[in-house]
C-alpha cells in the first residue's frame, strides 16, 4: 500500500541572486516584461540549489540511472510594482517545506527593500518523466541548510 506523502515544514535562509534589468528584458512600455521575472526566479531556485551544494549537471548525467532534474510543478505570482530597465533587483529563494519527492519554495523579487514581486513555487523531483522521492543525499543537504542559522 502506497503510503501518502507528507510534506515537512522547512525554512532555509534565503539565498539572494542580484539582477540587473536589461532592455531584452523589458516590454515596449519600459516595464519588464512579467515572463523576466519567471526567468529571474529560475536562476534564484538555481543558485539556491547551488548554495546547498547541489549541482545540476551530475543529476541530469549520472552513469548509473536516468537524468534527475527538478521540474515546476506549480507556480503563483503576485506582481506588486513595476521594476524598469537599469534596476538593480535581488531574487531571494528559501525553501518553506520539503516533501517526499517535492519541494516548495517562497520567491521574492525585490528593489532595494521594496518588493516587486512574490511567488510560491512547487517543484518536483523527475526521472524518466515520473517524479520520483528526493534521493537521501539531495534530502540532507536541504535539511542541512534548514539547520544551519539564517544570514538575512
Amino acid at each position: 500500500m502506497r503510503m501518502p506523502q507528507i510534506e515537512r515544514e522547512l525554512m532555509t535562509a534565503a539565498n539572494a541572486l542580484p539582477v540587473r534589468v536589461y532592455w531584452e528584458d523589458t516590454d515596449a512600455s519600459g516595464l519588464v516584461y512579467h515572463t523576466s521575472y519567471i526567468r529571474f526566479m529560475e536562476r534564484g531556485r538555481t543558485e539556491l540549489l547551488r548554495s546547498i551544494g547541489l549541482d545540476q549537471r551530475p543529476l541530469l548525467e549520472d552513469p548509473d540511472g536516468a537524468p534527475t532534474f527538478f521540474v515546476v510543478r506549480a507556480m503563483q505570482l503576485d506582481f506588486l510594482r513595476p521594476a524598469v530597465m537599469d534596476d538593480l533587483l535581488n531574487v531571494e529563494t528559501r525553501v518553506t517545506a520539503l516533501g517526499g519527492a517535492s519541494l516548495t519554495l517562497d520567491q521574492r523579487v525585490l528593489r532595494d527593500a521594496e518588493t516587486l514581486v512574490t511567488a510560491t513555487v512547487k517543484v518536483v523531483c523527475v526521472e524518466a518523466g515520473r517524479a520520483k522521492r528526493l534521493p537521501p543525499d539531495i534530502r540532507e543537504k536541504f535539511l542541512r541548510a534548514h539547520a544551519e542559522p539564517a544570514t538575512d
